[in-house]
């Protein structure tokens, strides 16, 4: 490894291959309801058609937000892991190739680089996802030139000494603002693990679902999530609702942010998560104000799922203004 460039944000997180496969529905493949939500359902012993597949590199929740800060105009680092084969190698490639600072990608030798399968049903996914347990250890710069920001997400269950470094690293150095949006196998390792991480970042951001497994709190009571979440210690939070927009809360006032209209029926979902959390947080690194910010995050979302993949979608600060200046006056953060 190498020290990074100067940054503006660092985003530390797992990074993965995703293999993409489109699913044909009605061909021995269906979803049915419960009250958890849809379930999706194949039928075992058979050979299913598929429409399509698609095998995308550099992805994950903290790939996806370096990708994104580079096309917002941010100088964007990444600390990672990856194994010592063919698929971390184009990792490696196509993040530099997207402009992201690879100098903290961790290679470990006889291993396998992250690899999670996408099934596609209509604008849903499934995903199939396997952490490798690395031997995690913590690297980050300690002499200036510092990231301004650090964007920390999704790592593996075998990840817990990582994390303390990561927590320790940040009180050594105060000055550096946190964003912290969990990964699915944080939420389900509970808050203790992270306590940290909660109280020392500026901005946290999840899904409703995800705020009512950290907080247990009312799913109905969104002010009730976000003041549990407050009440972990960052600054700022934000819980979004997929297609149903997101809620925002400064401490001051909570928020109703809207989705951004989709130009047509979204093609796939995956990303619009990181799309959002990783635009506020760029948007923020910039110097835009907080409700700015919450107008630029759901653009990126809506863009997102226009394609597929994470990233295919992501916009430059050019694209997403141009957006804005089409969207209706009323469009914006409102009081919840």
């Amino acid at each position: 490894m190498t020290p990074p460039r100067p940054c503006d944000v660092l985003c530390v997180g797992d990074v993965v291959t995703d293999t993409t496969i489109e699913l044909v529905p009605g061909a021995s493949t269906t979803t049915f309801p419960d009250e958890d939500g849809d379930w999706l359902a194949l039928r075992l012993g058979a050979k299913l058609p598929f429409a399509d597949l698609r095998i995308v590199d550099a992805v994950g929740n903290a790939a996806n937000a370096a990708v994104a800060g580079t096309r917002l105009g941010l100088r964007a680092a990444i600390a990672t892991d990856v194994g010592k084969d063919d698929a971390g190698q184009r990792i490696v490639t196509r993040l530099d190739q997207q402009g992201v600072d690879v100098g903290l990608v961790h290679v470990h030798p006889d291993q396998q680089t992250n690899h999670h399968f996408v099934l596609r049903y209509g604008a849903e996914r499934t995903i199939l996802v396997r952490h490798h347990e690395f031997a995690y250890r913590w690297c980050g710069p300690t002499a200036p030139p510092l990231p301004r920001w650090v964007y920390f997400s999704s790592l593996s269950e075998h990840a817990g000494a990582y994390q303390h470094a990561v927590a320790a690293w940040l009180d050594d150095h105060p000055d550096i603002r946190l964003a912290f949006s969990p990964g699915t196998l944080q939420i389900a390792g509970g808050v203790d693990p992270l306590r940290a991480v909660y109280r020392r970042s500026d901005v946290v951001i999840m899904n409703r679902e995800e705020a009512v497994a950290v907080t247990g709190g009312d799913h109905a009571d969104v002010p009730e999530l976000l003041r549990r979440l407050h009440d972990l210690g960052p600054a700022r939070v934000v819980v979004t609702d997929g297609p149903a927009g997101a809620y925002a809360s400064d401490g001051d006032e909570y928020l109703r942010v809207p989705p951004y209209p989709d130009p047509a029926p979204p093609v796939e979902r995956t990303g619009a998560g990181d799309a959002f959390a990783s635009t506020l947080v760029a948007a923020l690194a910039r110097g835009e104000t907080w409700r700015t910010a919450l107008r630029w995050a759901p653009v990126n979302s809506m863009s997102v799922v226009q394609q597929v993949g994470g990233q295919a979608g992501l916009l430059t600060v050019a694209e997403l203004e141009r957006l804005l200046a089409q969207a209706d006056e009323r469009y914006g953060p409102t009081p919840l």
